[in-house]
């Protein structure tokens, strides 16, 4: 493979963010420098297309994400910028690990802020032994620890975001649901809010591929798509349920050794209720490494970030009649709001 060259306004924004997050910290540091190792090894799709070592395989795939990603813009009035029209290679299996925690007796997330991205309920990782150390370091205070890889992340429209090989070997509708997703955070992002931002994505995500799927006169895709959604659908139920009833025992006058023993037997019995509803989903059900890797409080914090707005969403589309350009002015003024007036609009449907 070639490597490109990083060009001078994205050499000089990134020696900007390196000297502003030098004197933050070990963790903005370590997220700068990774961030900059990622951008200088992007090649344009079109040279990695072009180029005879190029895979047929990855060639394909590749070939479906151009026609993606004009789809993004063409249809769901999503960004016409450069990202995802590069791509770069790495040699793992996420780009990078998110660290969810939350208190022993709460679902209600620890938060870290940052300069640009503002407070959220996570914390990422370029390197999974730093995520790993640091989730070490939570559990020794107490806290439900998760850590999850993720195979894409999006800078917010700062700098041009690559197509990364975490990406590649899934299928169409998923390659276009990540983008989907990611260029969503591009087109609008409310600094510090992060089930609004993560409900917008996921909302867009997901009608966003009916409409790819459509499109094309796949109906059989679309079927299989929208089963999966609705397994899906069914364990955020079981999660949602959980929650509920866990905020009610944490809130609860118990003492710390039977609110233990009490959290224990809700994490069992949700364990128990999952493997039933996906005993006959067949040998890779959503959600399975997660049940296999014992769920708690930090893993209920992060579903809430994800889905708890989207029912709100859903709704002001139907208000747009369905129209995305309109949609997306709608969600423009609901994010100017306050924040307990936009959770009112949005996030209070969940």
């Amino acid at each position: 493979m070639h490597s490109t060259s990083i060009t001078p306004r994205t050499r000089a924004a990134l020696l900007a963010l390196l000297i502003g997050v030098s004197t933050t910290g070990c963790y903005e540091l370590q997220a700068a420098y990774g961030e900059a190792a990622l951008l200088a090894k992007r090649e344009p799709i079109t040279r990695v297309i072009a180029d005879p070592a190029t895979s047929p395989a990855l060639r394909r795939e590749l070939e479906e994400v151009g026609r993606i990603r004009d789809f993004a813009s063409r249809d769901l009035a999503l960004p016409d910028n450069g990202s995802y029209r590069s791509y770069v290679r790495l040699q793992r299996r996420s780009v990078v690990w998110n660290v969810f925690a939350a208190p022993e007796f709460s679902v209600e997330p620890k938060r870290w802020c940052y300069p640009f991205a503002g407070c959220v309920a996570y914390r990422g990782y370029f390197e999974r032994r730093r995520a790993l150390r640091y989730a070490r370091r939570l559990r020794a205070h107490g806290m439900d620890v998760s850590v999850r890889g993720a195979a894409a992340y999006s800078t917010l429209g700062h700098f041009d975001d690559p197509i990364l090989s975490t990406m590649m070997g899934w299928s169409d509708a998923d390659l276009a649901a990540i983008v989907f997703h990611e260029l969503t955070h591009q087109l609008l992002y409310v600094p510090g809010d992060t089930s609004f931002n993560e409900g917008l994505a996921t909302f867009v995500e997901r009608e966003g591929v009916r409409r790819w799927l459509l499109a094309q006169g796949r109906g059989r895709d679309l079927d299989e798509y929208s089963a999966e959604q609705r397994r899906y659908g069914k364990v955020i139920g079981l999660l949602r349920h959980a929650r509920r009833r866990l905020r009610e025992l944490y809130e609860s006058r118990l003492d710390a050794a039977a609110t233990r023993a009490r959290k224990r037997a809700e994490f069992a019995a949700l364990r128990a209720s999952y493997l039933r509803l996906s005993s006959s989903w067949g040998p890779h059900p959503p959600f399975a490494d997660w049940f296999g890797d014992g769920i708690n409080n930090a893993d209920l914090v992060s579903i809430s970030t994800y889905e708890q707005c989207v029912p709100g969403f859903a709704h002001l589309f139907d208000l747009a009649g369905g129209d995305f350009r309109a949609f997306f002015e709608r969600v423009r003024k609901v994010a100017k709001l306050q924040r307990a007036a936009r959770d009112a609009t949005v996030c209070g449907r969940g």
